[in-house]
């Protein structure tokens, strides 16, 4: 695997943080949760008796983050806690956390004292806003990013008023942008030979997934709002209704547009002035009108086969039971098998980083709390059994 040469320390908690470290576990990194002893950090108690979706006493959330990683419990609030994990550090390429800006100051593990004891440390936080700026101590979560982010205004329409991602691309974001910026500064310190500190804000990956409408609005100064499945530039681009369900038709420019009207057969759509896009912008409502009206005479699979022929961008809608057992997503390894401690395996999304050089990848199970402890303390790092003891007794490991 492309990073199993990398060990990275696992401080995050709840979906942003333990994403991003998910995605480097996946690509193969040793990937070691340290967490609290006793309690565990506090994705464990999502769901975890939830008679639908939880197995073993793990909910959905932790099942699904914390596969391929290990745990090690380490009270970071003692100072004999905080020398074991300074130990690991050592060892370690990378330090991944989601707290709060302030808390690995005050716990002493902050990139400026790590780089003290391993010069090479890789450290990342992802926070609701960053180090810097006037609202670093503002708590954020997923849907407060998503609407300060501008995302919500354009999605939904003025009717419906603003309406958040279905997924918590908030939290996502700052995960994937995360393990972006680390193996960002992987490479640099293979040039320097010194690692850096990754600060990640998910206000910031939201602006960034703004991207080339943001463009638009300083251009014109006009600012965007909400139309729907709709586009503000391309026209039939839409969710129709078919007979049994809803179909995605993506005509983007004129010879997409008149192979529409062929295969559609709809002689309302063969004015010679709807060749241009802008008049066909223009007439977008009349349009739109137009193809739902000829769209639910048949059903979604009689017009996919339709506009697949002529090489019209379609797709159905797919609800999750759909899009999860679709062939596509299925021979591209994106549902995989996770087993559980006993043996139990549970299907969740796979990863979609396909790397020619790498070989299929086995999951395991996401840990049970402290479940390696002995293994990485005593075994890693060489901590006799008697140290352990004693930890163990005084609370500092578990």
């Amino acid at each position: 695997m492309a990073l199993e040469h990398i060990t990275v320390l696992d401080l995050t908690h709840m979906l942003s943080g333990p994403y991003g470290t998910m995605l480097l576990a996946d690509l193969g990194a040793r990937t070691i949760k340290v967490e609290p002893p006793g309690s565990g950090e506090g994705t464990r108690r999502l769901l975890e008796n939830d008679p639908d979706y939880s197995r073993e006493g793990m909910g959905a959330y932790y099942l699904t983050l914390n596969r391929n990683k290990e745990s090690v419990c380490v009270d970071l609030k003692s100072p004999a806690g905080r020398e074991v994990f300074l130990d690991l550090v050592r060892q370690a390429d990378v330090v991944f956390d989601n707290f709060s800006v302030g808390v690995t100051e005050r716990l002493g593990i902050d990139y400026k004292a790590l780089s003290q004891v391993n010069p090479r440390i890789v450290t990342c936080s992802v926070t609701g806003f960053g180090q810097t700026g006037p609202q670093t101590q503002r708590p954020a979560f997923d849907q407060v990013v998503q609407a300060m982010g501008g995302g919500m205004s354009i999605t939904g329409t003025p009717a419906t008023g603003p309406t958040r991602s279905g997924i918590p691309i908030g939290d996502l974001g700052g995960g994937m942008f995360g393990a972006v910026g680390v193996l960002a500064a992987l490479v640099e310190r293979d040039h320097t030979g010194r690692g850096q500190h990754v600060d990640i804000s998910m206000l910031d990956a939201q602006i960034s997934l703004l991207n080339y409408m943001a463009t638009m609005y300083f251009m014109s100064g006009h600012v965007p709002e909400g139309i729907g499945n709709g586009h503000f530039v391309h026209v039939p681009y839409n969710s129709y209704p078919t007979a049994d369900g809803h179909i995605i038709i993506a005509c983007i420019g004129d010879a997409f547009f008149e192979r529409f009207v062929e295969c559609i057969g709809l002689d309302a759509l063969r004015k010679p002035e709807y060749r241009q896009q802008p008049v066909r912008f223009a007439a977008k409502a009349e349009i739109d009108a137009l193809v739902g009206a000829e769209l639910r005479k048949q059903g979604t699979e009689h017009w996919l086969e339709v506009l697949r022929a002529a090489r019209i961008p379609c797709g159905p809608v797919n609800n999750f039971a759909q899009a999860l057992a679709d062939p596509q997503v299925l021979a591209r390894d994106m549902v995989v098998t996770v087993p559980l401690p006993s043996g139990e395996a549970m299907r969740m999304p796979g990863n979609p980083v396909k790397l020619s050089g790498a070989q299929p990848k086995a999951f395991t199970p996401p840990p049970r709390l402290g479940e390696q402890t002995s293994e990485v303390l005593g075994g890693w790092l060489g901590y006799p059994v008697e140290r352990l003891a004693r930890l163990r007794e005084d609370g500092v490991i578990a």
